[in-house]
């Protein structure tokens, strides 16, 4: 076991993973896939047989009349064919065959795992192979993750990055909370001129942990993340390509109280030191961390970001009042993101109301952005962002709602022949500064006209509004201005004994953008009904609309829809679907596609 256990983590082209997460993968044989399920299984099953001897089997309550294991699940199977003669880079024939199976051990350990095959994968090569592996096993209060999975710390730390290797999260009825990772984020990819969408790089160890501890008026944490690259995983070295080995620890302490009835506290800072090269041998000249300069390699190419954000909460009654500030250094990087946002300030204000009885709400949001924070980039860029909500609902029958939302972006744009050519540091201040406008609002109302035991009818409008402008010097530019207006009508008529529903919508859409205008509209029907004591669902929908642009037609589609799903012995699923599309485009002239997907179903307990 302990052999397999190294292989597994070993990084290897090929390997045999634990519990099943195939994505686009290139199989030899379903022979092959077969014997990766079953050897999967005796792994998993021979793991977990030597964890039991370690539970204490008095402890766990009723253990003795639950069964010793339980099996559940389900497979899925799928096929598309697509035909048409119009230009497509779509398959003429695709297939999916996905499945889920969890195993319980006495009632106490969940043992899920899941596959996905398709032949969509074919003619693509990867620097690995696309199959992904994870086990989720839980007992009572501790949860663990085995395999290739991904745990989330905080945003500042470790953030949803996907690892190879083993986690756990223990979460008693007590005030501790605990949760842990160890694995390998990155495998080691040597550099291949070919291969020109592969990007080298070294492999990653990481480990961390967060640990908490909560009562009703407060909470602390405290979370520590380190990742390292290996040196001698790569023969050749991608200097050129300025990819150097880093290594990365992150501190996190969060703080939450409250202490007064309805207000909470809550605050994080979090300090990220970032070695960028670690065969770096000069000696860093500014201040360091002390703490971290301890624990983590220091040398000239380390630096230090600092991340913190605090948010204050207070209910009274009906209303709530939000306040928010976070502020993230220039260059803030964890090495437990794939992505993040650095170089940013941020405050937010927001509140909500309930008045009328309970049958009226508001909710307004309003927060401002800046970035440039050490004014160190060729232009800074601050935000405003408004927003607001209502609902009104003055009986049961009926119910509205309305929002609008304004988002404005003010940029200062400062090119280098503005400080070249000036004469005083007043000339062309404003010239190029412009402002980005958008706003959206929209109202929906949904009227219940009938209601009793035969039937329902209901009435529904939709009405939406976009509008965008770039500002430069206070002038709107020519082809700098854009609206968009949506309008929505439907009328549903449900008849409950006969098991028939019937949809008749009315679409409309115009949106300008400079000089010229779009037009689409078009109506739409659909019927669904539940057939054989409602075993066989069923619906047929058809739907035709025109476009016009400066009031010239541009295109007309015509789409046919139907949809049949039947359920035998409760178990098993039958589903079929086709799709009829007609168009006539203005430019590209008549074409016509039809897409066929039968599929079947089965769950098992």
């Amino acid at each position: 076991m302990i052999k397999f256990l190294k292989n597994y983590f070993r990084p290897k082209e090929k390997n045999i993973t634990l519990a099943i997460k195939l994505n686009n993968c290139k199989h030899p044989g379903f022979s092959t896939f077969c014997f990766k399920v079953l050897l999967s299984l005796v792994f998993l099953f021979s793991a977990f047989s030597l964890k039991a001897q370690n539970i204490n089997l008095e402890s766990l309550k009723g253990i003795g009349k639950a069964k010793p294991i339980r099996i559940n699940g389900g497979i899925n199977a799928n096929s598309v064919m697509f035909a048409g003669d119009g230009p497509t880079t779509r398959d003429p024939f695709t297939y999916f065959l996905q499945g889920n199976v969890n195993a319980n051990l006495f009632g106490q350990i969940n043992l899920p795992f899941s596959f996905n095959l398709t032949n969509s994968g074919h003619g693509f090569s990867y620097p690995t192979l696309p199959n992904r592996l994870s086990l989720n096993p839980t007992f009572k209060w501790i949860s663990g993750h085995i395999g290739d999975v991904a745990m989330t710390f905080s945003p500042y730390t470790l953030n949803g990055h996907q690892f190879r290797g083993i986690g756990f999260d223990i979460t008693p009825d007590g005030q501790w909370k605990l949760s842990a990772m160890y694995g390998r984020l990155n495998k080691a990819v040597e550099y291949n001129p070919l291969v020109n969408q592969t990007q080298p790089g070294y492999k990653r160890i990481g480990y961390g942990a967060k640990v908490s501890y909560e009562k009703a008026s407060y909470m602390l944490g405290l979370t520590m993340f380190k990742a390292e690259d290996e040196l001698n995983s790569l023969s050749n070295k991608p200097d050129s390509l300025m990819i150097y080995p880093k290594q990365n620890l992150v501190m996190s302490w969060e703080a939450k109280v409250k202490p007064l009835k309805g207000l909470e506290l809550s605050t994080e800072f979090a300090t990220s030191s970032i070695t960028k090269d670690l065969r770096d041998t000069t000696t860093r000249h500014n201040k360091a961390n002390t703490f971290l300069s301890r624990i983590s390699t220091v040398n000239g190419s380390t630096v230090y970001y600092n991340a913190f954000k605090t948010q204050m909460n207070y209910t009274y009654q009906k209303s709530t009042l939000g306040v928010g500030y976070e502020r993230v250094d220039p260059g803030y990087e964890t090495l437990g993101a794939y992505y993040f946002n650095s170089d940013l300030e941020n405050i937010t204000v927001n509140l909500s109301q309930v008045f009328l009885k309970d049958k009226a709400n508001i909710a307004v949001n309003v927060g401002f952005q800046r970035d440039d924070l050490d004014h160190s980039k060729a232009s800074g860029t601050r935000r405003f962002v408004g927003s607001a909500n209502i609902g009104y609902n003055p009986n049961e029958k009926i119910q509205t709602t309305a929002s609008y939302s304004n988002f404005q972006t003010y940029m200062n744009m400062r090119p280098k022949f503005d400080y070249i050519n000036q004469s005083s540091q007043f000339q062309n201040i404003d010239t190029l500064n412009y402002v980005q406008i958008s706003q959206n609002a929209n109202a929906n109302i949904n009227w219940m006209t009938q209601k009793n035991e035969k039937q329902t009818q209901a009435l529904n409008l939709n009405m939406s509004f976009q509008d965008a402008t770039d500002q430069q010097g206070g002038i709107i530019a020519n082809g700098n201005a854009s609206q968009f207006y949506n309008l929505a009508a439907a009328y549903n008529v449900v008849l409950i004994k006969q098991g028939i529903g019937i949809t008749l919508a009315y679409n409309t859409s115009y949106n300008t953008i400079g000089k010229n205008d779009f037009l689409t509209m078009g109506p739409t029907l659909s019927v669904n009904a539940k057939l054989f004591k409602k075993t066989l669902n069923t619906s047929l929908s058809t739907s035709y609309n025109l476009s016009n642009s400066m009031g010239v037609r541009q295109s007309s589609v015509l789409n046919i829809r139907a949809n049949a799903s039947y359920v035998m012995l409760k178990k098993h699923n039958l589903n079929f679907s086709l799709m009829s599309q007609n168009r006539n485009m203005r430019v590209k002239g008549k074409t016509n596609d039809l897409t066929t997907t039968l599929g079947y179903g089965y769950s098992f307990r």
